[in-house]
């Protein structure tokens, strides 16, 4: 299950995908599809909101992989925040912390990303 929100900052419309629960191989392609909606809508910036996410697995971190693709490939940005512990240490071992651009609450990515758009 997935909530998408529009925030409006300034010139700058930013969707929020909030996964819920667990992100796995069942989720990963509704996720994966969500996210093609929005860039084929016209996102320019959309931000994932892990705050509800219990566990990801790495079928989950695949879809977020290929969905930053998707994102990239149309010309938008991608951000993630409010990551708990496990799904933190899966991107460090992984090393997809230095792939994504990781904020810890929504607050922090509206004042260091919104700030400059």
């Amino acid at each position: 299950m997935f909530v998408t929100s529009l925030i409006w900052y300034m010139s700058s419309a930013v969707k929020v995908v909030q996964p819920i629960g667990i992100l796995d191989g069942t989720q990963a392609a509704h996720f994966r599809q969500e996210v093609i909606e929005l860039v084929e809508s016209g996102a320019d910036i959309i931000l994932i909101d892990f705050q509800e996410v219990t566990f990801m697995d790495s079928s989950g971190l695949g879809a977020l992989v290929l969905a930053l693709k998707t994102v990239r490939a149309a010309g938008g940005k991608m951000f993630i925040c409010s990551v708990n512990e496990q799904i933190q240490m899966l991107f460090e071992l992984t090393s997809m912390d230095r792939v994504f651009d990781i904020f810890p609450t929504q607050e922090d990515f509206e004042s260091e990303v919104l700030s400059t758009t």
